[in-house]
C-alpha cells in the first residue's frame, strides 16, 4: 500500500512546523526520514497517522484521502512513537492481548497472533516479565509487537532506535529491515547510521521542508557534484604525470596528497576519466598501482544540506 504526500502544510502560530511537502513511500520500501531535531520529521508523521490535522495539502494512502477515509484506513497503519507509551505494570503477554484485541484482531485469532509477535519481536523468554522490568531495548521490541499485531500493510517508526546501546541499535535495525520485506515502512531519525544501513531511500527534512530525496549514494554524488578518485602512478617523473593528468578533458580538478593523485573528474563523464587516465599510463610507460573511487561522507552530506 503506497503513501502519497501532496503539498504538506502544517504551522503551529507563525513557525512552519512543515512547509509544503510532497513525497511517495512505494509498498515493500524501506524510506528513511532524516534530519535535525526540530526539523518537522514527527509533526509530519502526525498527520500522516491523523493524530494532527493537516493546515493545508493531502495525504492519500492506498489512493485514499486520510481526510475522509480516517477510520477505514488507520487498520492498515501501525505506529510506534518517539515515546514509545506501555502500561509498565502488563507483562509482556497481557499487554499484547490487551493491544490486539484494541486493534478489533478476532478473538479466535489473537492468542496465536500474540505467540507469531513474540516469537518475531525476540520477546519469548520476556514474555511473563512486567514491561516496568524490561531493558530499553526490549521495551521497544514490544513497542514493534504492539504496532504489528494487527499485520499492517504499512509501518510508521519515529525514532525507534532512539536511547538503545550499539548492539539493541543492531537488533532492532535488523528487526525493521525483515518486517519491511513485506511492508511499507516510513522510518524517523536523526542517527546517520542508521538510515544508511536499514532504509532504502533516504527524505531529508530541514526547517520543514525537504532539501534532499534519494538513495545515500546518489545524495553523496548530489552533493559533491563531481567524482574524485584516488590515484597512484608508479614510474613518472611527479610534475610531468600531474600536468598530463591536468590536461586531460574530463579532469576538473588535480591535487597531490601523500603520493597520492587526488583526481576529480566531470560527474557526466567519470568513465571517461577512468579511460584516459589508463591510456595516458600505457602511452608513457607508467604504472598505474591504484585508482580508488572517494565517497563523500553521509555525514559532510547531511551537514552540507541541514546547516542553515
Amino acid at each position: 500500500m503506497d503513501i502519497v504526500i501532496e503539498n504538506l502544510s502544517k504551522n503551529y502560530g507563525s513557525q512552519k512546523a512543515v512547509d509544503n511537502i510532497s513525497f511517495k513511500v512505494k509498498q515493500g520500501e524501506i524510506l528513511g526520514f532524516l534530519g535535525p531535531n526540530g526539523a518537522g520529521k514527527t509533526t509530519c508523521l502526525k498527520m500522516i497517522i491523523n493524530y494532527l490535522g493537516a493546515d493545508k495539502g493531502e495525504i492519500l494512502i492506498g489512493g485514499k484521502s486520510i481526510k475522509t477515509h480516517s477510520a477505514e484506513l488507520k487498520k492498515y497503519i501501525g505506529y510506534l512513537p518517539e515515546h514509545n507509551p506501555l502500561y509498565l505494570d502488563m507483562t509482556v503477554i497481557d499487554y499484547l492481548k490487551y493491544y490486539g484485541s484494541l486493534q478489533d484482531v478476532k478473538k479466535s485469532e489473537l492468542q496465536d497472533r500474540v505467540k507469531e509477535m513474540i516469537i518475531k519481536c525476540g520477546l519469548d523468554k520476556e514474555k511473563h516479565k512486567k514491561i516496568a522490568e524490561l531493558s530499553k531495548g526490549y521495551r521497544q521490541r514490544v513497542g514493534l509487537a504492539q504496532a504489528i499485531i494487527h499485520k499492517p500493510d504499512i509501518l510508521i517508526l519515529d525514532e525507534p532506535t532512539t536511547g538503545l546501546d550499539p548492539n539493541q541499535i543492531v537488533e532492532i535495525r535488523n528487526l525493521i529491515r525483515e518486517l519491511g520485506k513485506d511492508k511499507t515502512v516510513l522510518f524517523s531519525t536523526h542517527i546517520l547510521s542508521e538510515v544508511e544501513a536499514t532504509c532504502d531511500r533516504i527524505l531529508i527534512i530541514n526547517n520543514g521542508r525537504i532539501v534532499a530525496n534519494g538513495t545515500a549514494q546518489s545524495l553523496r554524488t548530489q552533493a559533491s557534484g563531481n567524482r574524485v578518485y584516488k590515484t597512484k602512478i608508479l614510474d613518472g617523473e611527479k610534475d610531468s604525470v600531474f600536468n598530463s593528468i591536468h590536461a586531460l578533458d574530463s579532469v576538473t580538478d588535480l591535487q597531490i596528497d601523500n603520493g597520492y593523485y587526488i583526481v576529480q573528474s566531470k560527474s557526466d563523464i567519470e568513465n571517461a576519466t577512468n579511460r584516459e587516465i589508463f591510456n595516458l599510463c600505457v602511452k608513457n610507460n607508467w604504472v598505474l598501482s591504484e585508482m580508488i573511487p572517494v565517497e563523500t561522507k553521509f555525514e559532510d552530506v547531511f551537514r552540507t544540506l541541514t546547516k542553515n
